[in-house]
């Protein structure tokens, strides 16, 4: 997609993250689906175990908070992910890098995973912590949200639709559309609310990673502060050794010298910093 107002009529490349995802997508799709077929037990079991249920989840299984992702209840409801992950990912992996990337999709996967399991809980639309969510939906309706904020001004083609809309409204009007749905679904007797609500958790985490994540991410921003603090903390240990080393040598009738940071000055580095000379020949 190149830069500017205008999105180009040609397709996004295939980057190497926005790649690995659809094909784990589309993989585990039809491995589901061959199991399915040839042992259902196995295939419903998949659902189970890796599908998000929040009853589940707050007792341990975390780890469905992302594996629910990977999983899609139809041929279409694959579709449609996959090729809005390729149209607008793509733009944030070249911009941003597939590791940066990689930590967007998966912030609103889990953040919209988070929302589902907190919704749950409400009972709102007669739905139970028992009720199972899957698809990659979250982490799109992230991406579409994050391209709204940032690309908003591009024109992006409704296809068939032969019109253009700025992307900032194709998004607005996406997030409406899920509001609506949502607030429709949450009635007794329709279960699919907890989906809905999954899709606004998706919107308002790509929002809160665009708004307020650093600039180079949160693996980025987080290994800084790790190292940061450790280095301050050895350089803690280093003038406190230093310290009570001077202590020691005290003790002993000898002197030595560290500086503000624990580093030791020889001695006649120490004489020139009070004004003194080094003895010997003077040039």
């Amino acid at each position: 997609m190149p830069s500017g107002r205008t999105l180009s009529l040609s397709l996004p490349p295939f980057t190497k993250a926005v790649k690995w995802l659809i094909i784990v997508n589309a993989g585990v799709y039809l491995l589901i689906r061959l199991l399915q077929a040839l042992a259902p037990e196995v295939g419903n079991l998949i659902f189970s175990i890796f599908g998000l249920i929040p009853q589940l989840v707050t007792h341990g299984w975390i780890w469905q908070l992302a594996t629910y992702s990977f999983l899609h209840s139809g041929l279409f409801h694959l579709l449609f992910n996959m090729l809005a992950l390729w149209m607008f990912g793509a733009q944030f992996e070249s911009d941003w890098g597939h590791k940066r990337f990689l930590e967007f999709y998966f912030f609103c996967v889990v953040g919209a995973a988070l929302t589902t399991v907190a919704i749950a809980y409400t009972g709102i639309g007669g739905v139970t912590p028992r009720t199972i969510t899957v698809g990659a939906s979250g982490g799109i309706y992230g991406i579409l949200m994050a391209f709204g904020l940032i690309y908003g001004d591009r024109e992006i083609m409704l296809f068939p639709i032969p019109i253009s809309i700025r992307a900032k409204y194709f998004v607005a009007g996406i997030a409406f559309i899920a509001l609506v749905s949502a607030i429709g679904a949450a009635t007794p007797g329709h279960g699919e609310a907890i989906a809905y609500f999954a899709h606004l958790g998706g919107l308002l985490f790509g929002f809160l990673y665009v708004k307020f994540v650093p600039r180079r991410g949160l693996v980025f921003d987080a290994s800084e502060r790790y190292f940061g603090l450790r280095n301050s903390y050895y350089r803690w240990k280093r003038r406190r050794a230093a310290r009570k080393f001077e202590v020691y040598m005290r003790k002993h009738d000898r002197k030595v010298t560290f500086d503000e940071h624990g580093n030791y000055i020889p001695p006649e580095d120490a004489d020139k910093k009070n004004g003194g000379s080094k003895s010997g020949w003077v040039n």
